[in-house]
């Protein structure tokens, strides 16, 4: 059993190692939190962040203000700057991007979002209505620049992401990317990332779904393409998965305290995640999930037993 002691004795450890150059994170950010580099930059983000889609988006959609800013002051509170979002994720943008403006949080936010009006897979962009939508995205955050706009589920790449090099030309986004969660796209998004230059693309990526490591993850670092993994619990995949089970006693090796940190500390330890951007309605889970981006990581033998333990549930 992991005393008091024990469990301050490997935070003390961790920040030590945290400190030693040549490792793939850092414990330097907001809040001593992890960061990674974005590589064509090296501007240095907070390895895990907050998403706006599934709960998140419900109470956005909800109407319920309240919720929304408790859980945006909290997630910056707490160290976090990378919030994801899109206008696809019904009202979660705006009210957001509202919410963000009156709390003064806007400019404390890594802002990140999406654009596609053609739809998923092989629909044309109508460019006016591309360059409306991200106008629109713009203006709802206040602000000069976006941070980062990608092109959701490779809508009309050429068109869309024609379109975002012009902004990002013109100073008013930062980054721009492409963004999947669908098998049948991955060839596609191979593809893309050979011929075109991106600053970061948004995958799906979770413990029991790691099928990026195998070519999209590789030939990111190879082009120098920053990663946000979406869906590091699966959406609620995992959590049926460990219902019922308790962590295990290894676990407090990585400072793990909870289920959801257990799945995120996993997807960061990729070294090509940049950050991983889990949704939630709850403060208390945005304090939680950002606890992963702190201690120790998993080296490669720890993320092998942590694959085995949960194949084994």
């Amino acid at each position: 059993m992991m005393t008091r002691r024990d469990c301050l004795r490997l935070s003390a450890a961790a920040l030590a190692l945290a400190a030693r150059p040549g490792l793939p994170w850092a414990a330097d950010g907001p809040a001593g939190l992890i960061t990674r580099a974005i590589p064509g930059t090296g501007e240095r983000l907070p390895a895990v962040g907050l998403g706006s889609s599934a709960s998140f988006a419900r109470i956005a959609g909800e109407g319920d203000a309240g919720r929304v800013r408790d859980v945006l002051e909290t997630f910056v509170r707490e160290g976090g700057t990378v919030f994801d979002t899109a206008p696809a994720y019904g009202t979660a943008e705006e009210v957001a991007a509202r919410i963000a403006r009156e709390a003064g949080l806007d400019r404390k936010l890594f802002w990140a979002t999406k654009v596609n009006v053609a739809g998923r897979g092989g629909g044309r962009a109508d460019p006016a209505a591309a360059r409306a939508q991200i106008d629109r995205s713009l203006a709802r955050l206040g602000r000069p620049a976006i941070d980062l706009v990608q092109v959701h589920n490779l809508g009309d790449v050429p068109t869309q992401l024609g379109l975002l090099r012009e902004y990002r030309d013109a100073g008013r986004v930062r980054y721009i990317g492409v963004t999947t969660t669908f098998p049948e796209q991955y060839e596609a998004l191979e593809q893309i990332l050979r011929a075109e230059r991106l600053d970061f693309i948004g995958v799906d990526y979770a413990i029991d779904h790691r099928v990026m490591e195998a070519r999209i993850f590789p030939l990111a670092r190879e082009r120098g393409t920053a990663v946000l993994a979406y869906q590091p619990f699966g959406r609620s995949r995992l959590w049926q998965r460990v219902e019922g089970h308790a962590l295990p006693d290894w676990a407090a090796e990585y400072g793990i305290a909870s289920w959801g940190q257990f799945f995120l500390k996993f997807v960061i330890s990729h070294p090509a995640v940049t950050t991983a951007t889990p949704a939630t309605s709850q403060p208390r889970n945005v304090i939680d999930n950002l606890r992963a981006a702190t201690g120790l990581l998993p080296d490669p033998a720890g993320r092998r037993r942590m694959i085995a333990h949960i194949e084994s549930l």
